[in-house]
């Protein structure tokens, strides 16, 4: 893969044999984010669990300090008064069986996480096939299947963020904006960081955090040492 010259300049930078203390990863990422717009600074753990085993996967959420530096839209599956309690926390769009022919069959998708109640699971099940494979289907370990509608709503306006392991067994997580200050970065870091050490099934035999890579949307990667984690 061919790289611009702004990528093969910020990639100077990056020894790519060294594993950086965070502090100094993060310092290098946000240099090397040399796009004209805000990049995202984006944290990928690879890991020694085999997702293929369930005793082995990891899924949470965790909120970030200083949230994302992006907006989010929340759809909440809702009845009743959850439906009137989901609006005034501020969700982007609220409703119920009326919302699965839009997703279905018009390709709606304007939101970034899906809340639901309980005993609306029924219905958003439906939609597992076009929910699931983007990551969208609500979930109780990631807290978006809950009666408390208020929380969840708030917790993933302040910068909620959920991770998984994906298909090669990597956690791929936000942690901010390039425009956020290594202080912010760093907190954010070190949140996501606490959440996934607890994370680590107690199933796992050998070694549970291989590698940490920073990287900004277009910069290089830099790798993180893990010797402390």
């Amino acid at each position: 893969m061919k790289h611009g010259k702004k990528y093969s300049e910020a990639a100077k930078l990056v020894d790519r044999a060294t594993a950086y203390e965070p502090t100094d990863a993060i310092a290098l990422a946000k240099k090397t984010a040399t796009a004209k717009f805000d990049e995202t600074i984006e944290v990928h753990i690879r890991t020694g669990c085999d997702g293929r085993h369930a005793e082995q996967q990891i899924r949470g959420a965790v909120v970030l300090p200083n949230g994302t530096g992006k907006t989010v839209k929340v759809l909440v599956f809702a009845k009743g008064d959850k439906v009137n309690e989901a609006e005034a926390a501020g969700a982007d769009y609220v409703g119920g069986d009326e919302l699965i022919p839009r997703i279905q069959n018009e390709g709606w998708l304007d939101f970034d996480v899906v809340v639901a109640t309980p005993d609306m699971m029924g219905v958003v099940g439906r939609l597992g096939k076009v929910l699931g494979p983007k990551g969208l289907m609500p979930n109780p370990k990631a807290g978006t299947v809950t009666m408390d509608v208020t929380k969840a709503i708030n917790d993933i306006k302040a910068g909620k963020i959920e991770y998984r392991l994906d298909k090669s067994n990597i956690v791929h997580v936000p942690i901010g904006k390039a425009s956020f200050t290594e202080e912010k970065l760093e907190e954010n870091f070190n949140a996501l960081m606490d959440a996934i050490v607890k994370a680590k099934p107690s199933a796992l035999k050998g070694q549970y955090l291989r590698s940490i890579t920073l990287a900004s949307t277009m910069g290089p990667g830099v790798k993180v040492s893990v010797a402390k984690y």
